[in-house]
């Protein structure tokens, strides 16, 4: 439960940043990071597309630049975009201007007010940089499918066992993780709207 819901001292390090939705609504917003990809994100958006769902891409805009026909189909199909920083850098490792540079670069293609930092960890310097411009959105609920360690049924027994209302759950559009959300996501999808879960973007 460490990795799959953040503790609270995290969320009080970074509290101006969005966790979790309204704990009243029963509602579920999925995100994808780190695409777009065309070994991934098609599927994803089949998928989604197929059960009626929109979902928030954080992409990595490097990516978004080398396939920009997915980042267009993302943005033409109703999802929403967040930046995931442009080469996918880490908050700790990188200047706070360095790692500013890099979130305009990735703005220039993905035109967002969200951002959501790699791997979740800034520099507290960064993070309140970014909070004068950006909407920081983290995440309630991780489903670790990036984890070589991970199956399918992990993968969707962790959305079973944290999914709660107002969750912020993260996949992944990435080599890492497709080969378990072929299974997974339409099951989480489904077991989630069994339960009676509205899914949502961000405004």
């Amino acid at each position: 439960m460490i990795i799959e819901q953040p503790s609270m001292w995290l969320r009080w390090l970074y509290p101006r940043a969005t966790w979790r939705m309204n704990r009243h609504e029963k509602a579920v917003y999925l995100t994808f990071d780190d695409g777009p990809i065309p070994e991934a994100t098609p599927f994803i958006l089949d998928t989604l597309k197929h059960y009626g769902i929109k979902a928030t891409f954080f992409m990595v805009g490097d990516n978004a630049r080398k396939y920009p026909e997915l980042h267009q189909r993302v943005v033409n199909e109703g999802h929403r975009i967040g930046n995931h920083t442009h080469n996918h850098i880490s908050g700790f490792r990188h200047s706070i201007r360095k790692y500013s540079y890099n979130v305009e670069k990735a703005n220039a293609y993905l035109h967002t007010n969200l951002v959501r930092p790699p791997h979740g960890w800034m520099r507290w310097g960064l993070y309140a940089w970014l909070g004068r411009k950006y909407r920081i959105v983290m995440w309630d609920l991780v489903t670790r499918d990036y984890s070589k360690w991970m199956t399918a049924d992990d993968v969707f027994n962790n959305v079973k066992r944290y999914a709660r209302n107002g969750s912020i759950i993260t996949f992944h559009d990435s080599l890492k993780s497709i080969d378990k959300l072929r299974t997974a996501l339409p099951q989480a999808i489904e077991w989630l709207q069994a339960q009676g879960y509205a899914f949502k973007i961000f405004e």
